[in-house]
């Protein structure tokens, strides 16, 4: 369901950052750089680009201004090896996945979700 799809693309991004913050602790630029990409990519093309701004109004729009933020946190933390903003990075993507699981727990929610049907 594009439901599940959005948290596997959460869980997907949490495990990059996860091994971003591992590989910036073993000093490797070239593993950390690829980690933190993929994160990007994830958060970028799969999440922010799976909203629908028209039908999810104010809520899309926010959520893309938190995925803008979290992905120029991201480059931050990659170009001054900034563990403190990997972490509040995942905090950050923690929180949404764990609202959007609640969000799909409720009966009769979904019809009114910020995303479009046709998510990865």
């Amino acid at each position: 369901s594009p439901h599940r799809l959005i948290v596997m693309l959460y869980d997907g991004a949490l495990e990059a950052i996860r091994k971003a913050r591992l590989y910036m602790e073993m000093k490797d630029p070239i593993q950390k750089g690829q980690a933190i990409d993929k994160a990007l990519r994830i958060i970028h093309e799969g999440l922010a680009a799976s909203l629908n701004r028209n039908e999810g109004g104010q809520l899309a729009e926010q959520l893309l201004a938190l995925y803008e933020y979290i992905g120029n946190e991201l480059v931050s933390a990659n170009a001054r090896n900034d563990l403190a903003r990997l972490d509040s990075c995942s905090k950050l993507l923690e929180d949404l996945r764990s609202a959007w699981c609640e969000i799909g727990n409720t009966p009769n929610q979904t019809a009114s979700l910020p995303i479009t049907t046709n998510a990865y």
